[in-house]
């Protein structure tokens, strides 16, 4: 017998596979059942390998590295429950998926509550399901792997002036401040709240030459505007009622460094074209001065509008648009990088759990999938403030699904339902997160069948105006059309049955 190596034995110090990785491994001695997952392999271009035996399943699990195991529970040699047992037993990361008959599902929700992924039950019903369950079971098997190379540090985080990401869209940011950080252009950063402008902001401020003198922020949002005017240009004694002393503007204060400005969009018609006078001439003019100043500033502005359409709406002048629009370096949304989500995670995790004085140094994978499947609206800031709530909440030394909030359980695929009824497993606190989703998901799924999907008409059922019944139902996943379809009837819990 060949001694096994574990997933983590397969990897190099740098993070790359020594062995192939292929993504589906097959075991069973059907050969429709073979030819059909040949088949699939070959539509969705996966790579396949097929054991017909437990033992020649065993020795291929010792020589390649496997996303998804799809395992008989009565295959020649041993049980796919003895194989089930090897994976796990060896630290295996391959997601096995088990198949078993129509009389076997005990069995196979046995097999579930052993560390399988799911199960699927012959004869297949709905293909379809069978493809999104093995997509499932494979995006889980690289959120395992990544996980487990952030906790070992394998991989050295991609930081870059406080911030992280891995990403192709971070890394052309990256690329972009380090391209025009000594040149004196004005820049726009453009994003939604929360995708870290300001850090940009002062990353292209750090990588220039300015880089010793003043960094002066300014948020043109929060400041009314009888105030903005002398924030940004100063005023001197006399020029309004209260203004009892003369007062630097922040562009004199800058004089020699870089100005951010953010929220741009929100400026004054009535401000934005002396802004534009700075731009253009570099001068300032103090309120109630009959004099100019010089001043030597990088200006740097940011907006989570989007400016052309406030120009054609009359709201935002086209010359000073065209000004600040000099160099731009949009921030992508959160969820547009999500493959960034775990390496932000460990991030956080690390900052606050260090902040905080506790020795927190890992996060449960049904956890982080919670996390991976979020969809951000508040993106990184909302991210990090989720995992700063849940280290000092947590009481031990892993964030599990019941440390995240509770708004944020309803939107994972992979909590099991009806299969999962002993939940005796786990602890006071996630058996009563996991049983009240599933009291939710099936109340509210209920109600959509018993009104064909009439939305207005369930609301009415539950007692509950339409719109706060219209948010359970995105809080916890469930498509009101799907459920109106005749094809509605198919339950897939991860690799489920009918």
């Amino acid at each position: 017998m060949v001694v096994s190596k574990t997933t983590e034995d397969r990897l190099t110090t740098s993070g790359v596979f020594m062995f192939k990785v292929t993504n589906l491994l097959m075991v069973d001695s059907d050969p429709s059942l073979i030819s059909f997952f040949e088949n699939l392999a070959k539509k969705k271009k996966w790579t396949l390998e097929v054991a017909r035996s437990g033992e020649e399943a065993m020795r291929l699990l010792n020589q390649q590295v496997f996303e998804v195991a799809i395992v008989d529970l009565k295959i020649p040699g041993q049980t796919g429950m003895q194989l089930l047992e090897y994976v796990k037993k060896n630290d295996i990361f391959t997601e096995v998926i088990m198949i078993a008959n129509s009389g076997g599902v005990e069995s196979a929700v046995h097999a579930m509550r052993s560390g399988a992924y799911g199960y699927f039950t012959k004869p297949f019903e709905n293909i379809g399901s069978v493809e999104i369950t093995i997509e499932k079971a494979m995006e889980r098997y690289k959120l395992m792997s990544q996980v487990r190379n952030l906790e070992q540090r394998r991989f050295d985080r991609i930081s870059y002036e406080g911030m992280v990401g891995r990403s192709k869209r971070m890394q052309e940011v990256f690329s972009t401040i380090d391209s025009i950080a000594a040149t004196n252009s004005t820049v726009l950063i453009t994003g939604e709240s929360g995708t870290g402008k300001e850090m940009v902001a002062r990353a292209v401020h750090n990588k220039s030459t300015r880089r010793n003198k003043p960094f002066v922020v300014i948020n043109c949002a929060a400041i009314p505007e009888t105030l903005l005017e002398s924030e940004l240009f100063g005023h001197r004694r006399g020029s309004f009622t209260g203004a009892v002393s003369d007062k630097k503007g922040l562009f004199e204060e800058a004089n020699e460094g870089t100005v951010f400005l953010d929220e741009v969009g929100e400026i004054p018609l009535s401000i934005q074209v002396k802004l534009l006078r700075v731009i253009q001439e570099g001068e300032v003019r103090a309120v109630g001065d009959v004099n100019s100043m010089k001043v030597d500033v990088r200006l740097v502005a940011a907006t989570n509008k989007d400016l052309m359409k406030s120009v054609k709406e009359g709201n935002f002048r086209e010359d000073l648009y065209y000004r600040l629009d000099v160099i731009t370096i949009p921030m992508p949304a959160l969820r547009e990088r999500a493959e960034d989500i775990p390496l932000l995670t460990y991030h956080f995790l690390e900052k606050y759990s260090s902040r905080v004085g506790k020795n927190l140094n890992r996060i449960s994978i049904d956890a982080l999938q919670v996390l991976q499947n979020h969809r951000w609206i508040g993106n990184v800031r909302e991210l990090e403030n989720v995992i700063e709530r849940s280290v000092v909440l947590c009481s031990g030394d892993t964030i599990h699904i019941f440390d995240l909030p509770t708004l944020m359980l309803g939107e994972s695929f992979y909590l099991i339902e009806q299969s999962d009824n002993d939940l005796t497993k786990y602890s006071y606190r996630e058996a009563k997160a996991r049983s009240l989703i599933s009291f939710n998901r099936s109340y509210i799924r209920n109600l959509l069948k018993q009104t064909s999907g009439n939305i207005s008409m369930a609301a009415d059922r539950a007692g509950l105006d339409r719109s706060n019944f219209k948010k359970l139902i995105k809080k916890y996943g469930v498509d009101a059309r799907e459920i109106a379809s005749p094809s509605a009837e198919w339950s897939l819990h991860p690799g489920g049955s009918k």
